[in-house]
């Protein structure tokens, strides 16, 4: 199983910033496709991004032009760029596998305890 711990979380006011990051012991990391999710009290978890091995990256339309995702395959680090936050952005923050860059299921059910955001108006 690949363990994943998640750090950057915060207190933030609407248009603000954070930077999240997804530390991973997948020994095969610089080729796995990680993903960022995200999960509001009271309601499912909800995929958010992805990036494939050689950098390429998908988002929710939601987060479009706002969040930018990227990796450190030397520090085995993924991180989310979030930048003008709105208060829909409140939730946990989780990172992921998935088997390729257009899937949205985590490959691995041992969640790491995620990064709580929370984006006040």
């Amino acid at each position: 199983q690949v363990q994943f711990v998640e750090s950057g979380g915060g207190l933030v006011q609407a248009g603000g910033s954070l930077t999240l990051s997804c530390e991973a012991s997948s020994r095969s990391f610089s080729t796995d496709v990680f993903a960022w999710y995200r999960q509001a009290p009271g309601k499912q978890r909800e995929w958010v991004a992805n990036i494939g091995g050689g950098g390429s990256t998908k988002y929710l339309d939601s987060v479009k032009g706002r969040f930018t995702i990227s990796r450190d395959n030397t520090q085995r680090t993924v991180y989310l760029q979030m930048n003008n936050l709105k208060p829909e952005d409140t939730a946990a923050y989780y990172c992921n596998i998935v088997i390729g860059l257009a899937y949205k299921r985590a490959l691995y059910d041992n969640w790491g305890q995620g990064t709580q955001v929370t984006v006040s108006s």
